[in-house]
């Protein structure tokens, strides 16, 4: 799915960061391997973390886990060894309980589009109950993030 410029401006907030890929990182056709997003991903997610400080600490330290019930990506060009990209992720605002984002993987040098993707996580408490409402750090971090007057749309 890629994101049309309206929905982008929806994404009020969002991180970006820079990779080269690695040998490790790709099939025997020199190809990224489909596990590898996955990893990208998290890379991203990471990054928005420490951008908007909502790291996976602060989540624990809260008392929540925050796994993925949802990942997925689609191909729109190979991309391969050695290849300069830049993994684009854009927070989704939901009123639901969950973290939602969306990618776009980039050639660096030429911003060809190469892949997007999205994810999904909800909260559990520390005895793996599903959390129906936003634990009081998320509302606040929203709050924080988003303001009180933001109108949130049920993705």
């Amino acid at each position: 799915m890629t994101m049309t410029d309206k929905e982008k401006n929806t994404a009020v907030l969002r991180a970006s960061k820079s990779f080269d890929v690695r040998f490790s990182e790709v099939d025997s056709m020199q190809v990224v391997w489909h596990g590898s997003y996955a990893l990208y991903f998290e890379d991203a997610r990471e990054a928005f973390g420490a951008k908007y400080d909502l790291g996976y600490m602060l989540i624990s330290d809260n008392g929540y886990f925050a796994p993925l019930v949802d990942l997925s990506y689609q191909f729109r060009r190979p991309v391969t060894y050695g290849q300069k990209c830049r993994i684009d992720i854009f927070y989704r605002p939901t009123a639901a309980a969950k973290i939602i984002f969306d990618y776009e993987i980039r050639d660096e040098e030429t911003d060809e589009l190469l892949t997007t993707g999205r994810s999904v996580q909800v909260f559990m408490d520390k005895n793996y109950n599903l959390v129906l409402y936003d634990p009081p750090f998320y509302a606040e971090w929203k709050k924080r993030w988003l303001g009180t007057d933001n109108q949130l749309e049920l993705l």
